[in-house]
């Protein structure tokens, strides 16, 4: 595997004093590896190779830009288990959860080199007489893809594969804390035919890396997934410039529980939402909101289960759940649980680094109950395997407290009334709504973003995904043979 940064089709060790420290969070004794950064002058290479590859990638048949991406798929079929593995050593999450983000990955791949062939446009008909009026979607130019640690393989595919696909040339900047994965990918889409710059890859801080891409007057759209608040001043500066942004943020999601809800199921459901990926999702399931008369009851079931959870390294067989990614995020749950406790939650489960597990950055699952909206742990976004139980009396009130946040990514109710059903689908504030299901999952061919304070810009994914990559031209041939357009009235 290469370390490094890849620019203009060759890997490069940049020329720089600061350092990229890969290191396995379920034991910090496990140094993956060690590279210089990217610098400032590094990213204007990319730049400059993305801008000069441009025109003979944008001409490059569509069809033919899709088969790249075709060859990509078959290739990261192949090195599946490669992948999956450094993705639990570098991330922390279990091996059955990184393959299983391998294989969505694969399916991104699949539907955007189908996408190849369809580059959406429409034929429209003209109020002027003898004229042919269309449009069609070109590529921007060089755009500038910005990702997080969390979902380090499924997330810069569903960034990156459109972009190219939709004909544009790419300067990726991955999280430092998970370079090994993206290193793969580009060694994929190299050995796939990607013409050297048409992706380039650089490796650093956002302080350095991630400004000089959003910055660059050449960098024509930026797509960003991360924190809020460098989300929203990335917006800002992007856009001030006349950039195109897309910023995937944050997620509060709530599982609602009604009465005549099968609390066996809506347990194992709320239990892979919350401590499923130890909860480093945006989708994770953090609050649940349960009706009064069942809430005890599945509590007891959440509790249960969350028993069973088998905490340590994820690539030993049999365990559940892998470490927080790395010291600071371990230090954010766990002041957030004593934030709870100080507000006057009650520690049900849970709350501290497991006693056999000193080498690494582990936390046990927890769970809160008699949480109220008020309180931070029901409002703001944590990050780690906490999940917080409140209680309400109505669908009315459930959805008032779903709703009282400040963020709108997805949401999932439990129960068998269709009435109950449709009034949530019609009233949550999310982008994505779930039905006896957890909030957490999508898929290649649908929409994925939400509402609020958790996105801005257009959707990721889907036909949306690409659509973000291109430019739209609405064009008229007059075949009337006269200069003047011939209007009907």
């Amino acid at each position: 595997m290469h370390t490094g940064s890849y620019i203009n089709g060759q890997w490069i060790h940049p020329q720089s004093e600061r350092m990229v420290r890969n290191v396995n969070p379920a034991d910090t004794e496990d140094v993956i590896a060690e590279f210089p950064s990217a610098t400032a002058a590094d990213v204007q290479r990319a730049i400059e190779a993305a801008q000069a590859a441009f025109p003979a990638w944008k001409s490059t048949p569509g069809p033919e830009r899709g088969r790249v991406i075709w060859r990509a798929a078959d290739i990261a079929r192949q090195r599946a288990d490669e992948i999956a593995r450094m993705m639990t050593r570098e991330e922390g999450k279990v091996l059955k959860e990184a393959r299983g983000e391998v294989l969505k990955g694969i399916s991104l791949l699949e539907f955007y080199a189908g996408e190849g062939f369809r580059l959406h446009g429409k034929t429209l008909p003209s109020e002027a007489r003898d004229t042919f009026t269309y449009t069609i979607r070109r590529p921007l130019g060089v755009v500038g893809l910005i990702s997080p640690w969390n979902f380090p393989w499924s997330i810069p595919i569903w960034k990156s594969a459109p972009a190219i696909v939709a004909g544009n040339t790419v300067v990726f900047k991955p999280a430092e804390l998970t370079p090994a994965t993206a290193t793969l990918l580009t060694e994929i889409y190299e050995e796939a035919g990607l013409p050297p710059g048409v992706f380039n890859l650089v490796v650093g801080p956002g302080s350095v890396v991630g400004e000089a891409i959003v910055a660059s007057p050449t960098v024509r759209a930026v797509s960003f997934t991360g924190s809020n608040a460098v989300g929203s001043a990335l917006y800002v500066k992007a856009a001030a410039r006349g950039a195109k942004v897309t910023c995937e943020m944050g997620g509060k999601n709530a599982a609602v529980v009604m009465p005549d809800a099968d609390l066996d199921k809506a347990a194992v459901a709320i239990h892979g939402g919350a401590f499923g990926s130890t909860g480093q999702r945006c989708t994770a399931t953090s609050r649940v909101i349960a009706m009064a008369p069942v809430k005890d009851a599945l509590l007891e079931r959440l509790v249960e289960n969350a028993k069973k959870i088998k905490v340590g390294s994820g690539l030993e067989e049999g365990v559940d759940m892998g470490p927080a990614v790395d010291e600071k995020q371990w230090k954010t749950d766990l002041d957030y649980i004593a934030l709870g406790q100080h507000e006057g939650a009650r520690l049900v489960l849970g709350g501290k680094r497991p006693e056999h597990l000193s080498r690494g950055y582990f936390i046990e699952p927890t769970i809160f109950d008699q949480v109220s909206p008020a309180m931070r742990i029901f409002r703001e976004e944590i990050f780690g395997p906490v999940l917080s139980v409140a209680t309400a009396n109505s669908l009315e009130e459930a959805l008032r407290f779903a709703n009282s946040v400040d963020y709108g990514l997805t949401a999932s109710i439990f129960t068998q009334n269709i009435d109950w059903v449709m009034r949530f689908v019609e009233e949550v504030e999310t982008g994505m709504v779930h039905v006896n299901e957890p909030t957490i999952g999508g898929e290649a061919q649908l929409p994925f973003g939400g509402t609020k304070a958790t996105g801005v810009g257009e959707r990721e994914m889907a036909e949306e995904g690409l659509n973000f990559f291109t430019e739209l031209k609405t064009v008229f041939i007059n075949y009337s043979g006269k200069a003047e357009r011939l209007l009907i009235r």
